[in-house]
């Protein structure tokens, strides 16, 4: 199986998320891994496989379907190769092809309100985690300051013409190399350019359950923004 890296995220400690396009369905597959997350020397950066915009030849890849992470694929790390770059123009095509205008048409009736400004499924619930959104309006991204020891997070304001919503950032770019602290002058540097471009299409994805505190009563899927494209430079890359 062959897909173009679409999706790539920072996950908690230390760890990365990657997911794509598979190059002949055009729908998205999410390695993942039977031992646990993805490490992120896996990145093309540190001489591994992946990066946006590049195609990875997954070899041999099983199925491990658990709604709403329907594209969850196991592979092998051994049989995992790197491939070329996809081009600029190409790789942006491809994202207006699978790109959709409204977030319920990605991810179902079952989205919906969670906390004050959030949206997300009930565990087990949703017909896909992964998509791809064309927003109505520019959104606002920025970062919240940090509190104590803690890092600020990157949060985008945007609206499909239905739905409104106020979610974190995971685009693993916007990210020192820690993978953990949010870059300000890149953060800056993208939010501006938000706010003068004529198009951009959102990574969306759902994440794996879990509690908006350790006092929150329930878990939920929540809804975030994995990554940012940009017509004329979609890719990118991490590098």
């Amino acid at each position: 199986m062959r897909i173009v890296v679409t999706h790539l995220t920072r996950v908690r400690g230390g760890y990365i998320c990657v997911a794509g396009l598979d190059l002949e369905t055009r729908r998205h597959v999410r390695p993942v891994l039977a031992g646990g997350p993805l490490p992120f020397d896996l990145l093309a950066r540190y001489g591994g496989p992946f990066d946006i915009g590049r195609v990875v030849d997954l070899g041999p890849a099983r199925p491990a379907p658990q709604p709403p992470h329907l594209e969850d694929h196991l592979v092998a790390l051994a049989h995992v190769k790197r491939g070329e770059a996809m081009r600029s123009a190409a790789f942006w095509d491809l994202l207006q092809r699978v790109a959709k205008p409204a977030l319920r048409d990605l991810f179902g009736e079952q989205l919906k309100p969670i906390g004050r400004n959030s949206q997300g499924t009930e565990v087990g619930e949703g017909r896909a985690s992964l998509g791809c959104l064309i927003p109505a309006s520019p959104p606002r991204l920025w970062c919240t300051e940090p509190c104590g020891c803690k890092p600020g997070r990157i949060r985008i304001a945007l609206c499909d013409g239905q739905l409104q919503a106020t979610l974190g950032v995971t685009d693993l770019r916007l990210y020192r190399h820690d993978h953990m602290t949010p870059d300000p002058r890149c953060i800056r540097r993208v939010a501006d350019r938000l706010a003068s471009a004529d198009a951009v299409i959102l990574g969306v994805g759902l994440t794996r359950p879990f509690a908006a505190s350790s006092h929150a009563a329930r878990e939920y899927h929540w809804l975030q923004v994995t990554n940012l494209h940009f017509p004329g430079d979609p890719v990118w890359e991490l590098g």
